[in-house]
């Protein structure tokens, strides 16, 4: 069995290696010193807070070495932390505040307003202040408990127990397309991820890699985080996204590996700053990833592999080689070590090799399910585990596998189904064509046609896409209506919120906005 407390266990093994680096702050932590700051967490939720095994805590604030602490002290006091998303409204973080039953909030200086709007609507039994600064009426310091924690004489609070169903997070989905969900992310899940993502992505104890996506997300909480320390690996921490800091943090501190999303990975490779140094590579992941991204990189000699996974199974779910992330743009690899990968047709049956399907992934990495909500879990997860990711791929003769886009956005043309991720990596390899999104929509004659929402590089000229599109794709594929517009809109981690460009268009054609910008025979 494997230990919970992956933490605990690399500062066992090597206690005095560089764990963290904060970049904000400069303070650099061994694993020794990053273990105790995370007991101490441990010991002032159990010890001081009075909590109970199996509570909810929740924590909102951008990232620093305290969300990194609380993260790991969760597996040792057995709480559950809930990491909340900075970006949200007080009402929507109400909404997951009553549904996670949370009893304790942590949050930042950065968060405060939003703290004392939600401070007015809801009973907060723990409200800590990580920022002495932003210690509102009824809040209490975290570096007071600390104090506090210190002195208690009790039992070291290290959880002996190993690999569980216990839950260390409940991960909220971005809720774009409705009531986001908890994720229940188990210990076991949490740690089989870490050792099955050193292994087949071949992490090494000397990889450096930076985290500059947030840690309310599991992107930035388990594709390299917990990896990197099961390896014994450094982790540099960002506070935000900065281009020039991160080239330069790249740099001066050797990073090797990283993670990031087709949007920043865009405005990396465009900035001055741009050095390959020791990095090995760099993966993607969030939303689809441009084909030319890929070879822009490779024009640096960076190596840019596209990733794949959902918070449900664990983002780190495929593996990819450097020569097949260069000689299969668009792939993402083949299955995990111990991921039981299928492409399914309707009737559950695997589809032919080449035709799409859905894609359901099996293994030790999947979550427990979603938390108060027992129909949406029966709806996804199987008896026997096996869960049903919502998104269409298909699978190639030497085994490894392309998405084609999610399951709601395909639409039928004709009889025909079409897929939007298709049309949308052509458009792409355009020159002039910065971003694309392509919705299927109401047609009389056709049930429903495609238009593309394309962001220009210079809208002073607007190339004919739709003769550029004909040359590649079949005619029923072509979107019949072509937007321009400034930008699009996106969730954090990249992907396009859909819904709001069905919205602005539904506006359009009710009059209640300008027409679009092009429109196709």
């Amino acid at each position: 069995m494997i230990h919970g407390d992956v933490l605990g266990e690399r500062a066992r093994m090597s206690p005095d290696k560089l764990a963290l680096v904060c970049v904000s702050t400069g303070l650099r932590l061994t694993y020794r010193e990053l273990d105790a700051r995370a007991s101490r967490c441990a010991r002032v939720w159990r010890d001081v807070c009075g909590l109970s095994e199996g509570d909810r805590v929740a924590i909102l604030s951008a990232n620093r070495v305290e969300f990194v602490e609380a993260f790991f002290a969760a597996a040792k006091a057995q709480i559950t932390l809930v990491p909340l998303n900075t970006r949200l409204t007080p009402r929507e973080l109400e909404i997951i505040w009553k549904d996670s039953g949370a009893r304790g909030l942590m949050y930042g200086a950065d968060t405060v307003e939003t703290v004392r709007q939600l401070a007015r609507r809801l009973t907060i039994e723990h409200l800590i202040a990580l920022d002495d600064a932003a210690c509102e009426p009824g809040s209490a310091s975290y570096a007071d408990l600390c104090a506090r924690a210190a002195r208690t004489t009790a039992d070291p609070i290290v959880s002996a127990s190993t690999l569980s169903e216990r839950l260390q997070c409940l991960l909220y989905t971005s809720g774009t397309t409705g009531k986001p969900k908890g994720v229940m992310i188990p210990q076991r899940m949490i740690g089989w991820n870490a050792l099955n993502t050193v292994a087949s992505w071949q992490l090494r104890p000397d990889d450096v890699s930076p985290i500059f996506t947030p840690l309310y997300h599991a992107g930035g909480l388990t594709v390299f985080l917990t990896p990197i320390f099961a390896v014994g690996g450094t982790i540099v921490l960002h506070t935000r996204f900065d281009v020039a800091e991160i080239w330069q943090t790249i740099e001066r501190e050797g990073c090797t590996v990283a993670l990031g999303v087709p949007t920043i990975f865009k405005m990396l490779i465009e900035a001055p700053e741009v050095r390959k140094g020791r990095l090995r590579w760099f993966i993607s992941g969030g939303a689809p990833l441009p084909v030319q991204l890929i070879q822009a990189f490779r024009e640096k000699g960076i190596v840019l592999r596209q990733g794949y996974g959902l918070t449900e199974v664990g983002v780190n779910c495929f593996a990819l080689a450097d020569a097949d992330a260069w000689r299969k743009p668009g792939t993402i690899g083949k299955p995990m070590m111990f991921t039981e990968a299928r492409v399914v047709g309707p009737n559950g049956m695997a589809v032919p090799i080449g035709e799409v399907g859905e894609l359901c992934l099996r293994g030790p990495h999947v979550s427990a399910g979603y938390w108060n909500d027992p129909p949406a879990t029966r709806a996804a997860f199987e008896a026997d585990g096996c869960f049903h990711t919502g998104d269409l791929a298909r699978v190639d003769e030497e085994g490894f596998y392309y998405i084609a886009g999610r399951i709601k956005d395909m639409f039928i043309s004709g009889g025909v189904n079409v897929y939007p991720a298709e049309i949308e990596a052509e458009l792409s390899l355009h020159p002039d064509v910065c971003d694309a999104a392509v919705l299927g929509v109401p047609d009389p004659t056709w049930g429903e046609v495609g238009v593309a929402f394309v962001v220009l590089r210079d809208r002073a000229r607007e190339p004919d896409l739709t003769a550029f599109l004909s040359e590649s794709l079949a005619k029923y594929k072509v979107p019949k209506e072509i937007v321009f517009v400034d930008s699009m809109p996106r969730t954090p981690y990249g992907k396009v919120v859909k819904g709001e460009l069905r919205e602005r268009y539904r506006q359009r054609m009710n009059g209640a906005g300008p027409d679009p910008s092009h429109r196709a025979d």
